[in-house]
Order: structure tokens, then sequence, then C-alpha cells
């Protein structure tokens, strides 16, 4: 991926843990390097298919001054945050932020912390069996679009499938969508747990009925063994409810441990039921 920088940038702001810092304010130093494809840019002489780096120098400064944060971590965040979710061609983003007149009695050059951010995709399995099964998946997606650190990029048709694990229940209606999000697989799962909450999800049977079921599947490549969210999510490749809307938006895409698209997977499940 090509690189953007931006060096150093001084702009005044009032971050800071004591009184003094958010009433005089200080200096601070701002660097970015932004994951940006200039191929286009470059063969065209056109900036709209670029990073107008001025603009965007002129927006950080309002952005970094628009609140006062204690932390300069926080400080930092928001600025990634910003970049990401105001400029499309923007992949990932790398924030140096330099506080040279940190008040610590103690001589430095200064004090600095960096972030690096990143769009992620990732395929969450919806699954329903009870009420309006397919009003429950829309409401669902809807919930997702909502996450501000988040976007739905791709939605399957709905299916209907039988139980799986635990028989003795209706009939479900299950989805897939993909997610582009920059948040951390912790971070949106924690998101989802809340979405089931809201719309009233009990957890009383292993693999009984629910209104609502959202699971992560995949995440770029990553393999996970946290018992809080486990990527790939495990058995996904014995699941053909899971397995054939998920072909549908993301069919060649490489499950990270089997070394198998997506698409292989299902065929693989759909040979053992002929």
């Amino acid at each position: 991926m090509d690189k953007l920088y931006l060096k150093d940038v001084e702009i005044f702001a009032n971050h800071g843990v004591f009184n003094e810092e958010k009433s005089l304010g200080q200096k601070f130093i701002i660097s970015l390097e932004l994951d940006v494809d200039l191929r286009a840019a470059a063969i065209t002489n056109d900036l709209s298919k670029s990073v107008h780096y001025g603009e965007l120098c002129h927006n950080i400064e309002k952005e970094f001054q628009r609140e006062s944060y204690d932390l300069i971590e926080t400080a930092a965040e928001k600025v990634a945050e910003y970049i990401l979710l105001n400029y499309s061609l923007v992949k990932a983003c790398k924030v140096l932020l330099k506080k040279p007149c940190a008040p610590i009695s103690r001589h430095l050059d200064t004090a600095a912390v960096e972030v690096y951010r990143k769009w992620h995709k990732a395929y969450i399995s919806i699954g329903s069996n009870i009420g309006d099964k397919e009003e429950n998946i829309k409401a669902s997606i809807k919930k997702i679009e909502e996450i501000k650190e988040a976007k739905v990029t791709k939605v399957s048709s709905i299916i209907e499938t039988e139980p799986w694990g635990y028989e003795n229940q209706d009939v479900f209606n299950n989805a897939a969508i993909e997610v582009e999000t920059f948040l951390e697989p912790k971070e949106l799962m924690s998101n989802l747990l809340n979405i089931e909450k809201e719309m009233k999800r009990e957890r009383i049977i292993k693999w009984g009925p629910r209104i609502i079921d959202l699971d992560i599947v995949l995440f770029d490549d990553y393999v996970t063994s946290d018992d809080y969210v486990t990527i790939p999510h495990p058995r996904m490749e014995e699941r053909e409810f899971v397995l054939k809307p998920l072909s549908e938006i993301c069919g060649n895409k490489v499950h990270p441990l089997l070394k198998k698209r997506v698409f292989r997977l299902l065929e693989d499940i759909e040979k053992e039921n002929c």
C-alpha cells in the first residue's frame, strides 16, 4: 500500500490532566502516516483520487481542538477515528502525537504516543427462529449499521434452515453480512452482544431457540483462541446454515486454518449430505 505523510504539524490545544493545561493550553505536534492507494491519482493527475493533505491538515487541527481530553492517548485515538470516518480512501492510519511541554518537572525532549488503526473486514452470521424471523434479522442489521465504527458493505439473502445441535425447535432463518470496521474483535463482539441483549435474547438451552444470534465467523485472516471471541468461528465448516449465506457474499474468502475457500467448504458439506 502507498503512503501519504504529514510530519510534525504544530497545533495549540487544551489537552491534559491538570487544570492549567486545560485553561492555558500548550503546543502539540502531530505526525500522520496514511495507507492510501495513490496509483489512480498518480496516473490521472487528479487530486480527487488522493487525499488533499492541505485540507486534511486544517481539518485535523479543528478536530484536535474541538474537545479537551485528559489523555493524549484519547486525543490521538480521536484523530485516527476522524480520519478513517471522513476519508474513504484511507485504509489505515498511524498517528504520532507529541507533547513537548509535558509538565513532569524533568528535562525531556517530548512525551508521545503512537496509535495505528485500520479498516478490518469481518463476516457475521445471523440467525433467528423466534417471532418474525426475517424482521429480526433485518432489525439486527440496522442496529449493526448504527455502530459508528462499522459499516455494513454486503448482505446475503435470507435462507430457511433446519435447527442444528438441538433439533426440538422451530426452523431458523439465517443470513450473513460483511462489515468493515476499525474495531478489534473483542470490541465488535461486545457491540453484537449488546444488540442481542437489546433484542431480548435469552440463553437458556445451548443451541436452543433464539430471537437473534450474531456471531463473528471470520475477521480478516485472524486466528484467535480467546474465550470471549474465537476466530474463525469454531465448527463453521460443519454448518451449512453458516456457509450457504456466507458463500453468497465471500465465496472466495479463504479459511485461515483450513486453507479452503468458503464455497469449497460449502461444497464439501453438500456432498456429505447427498
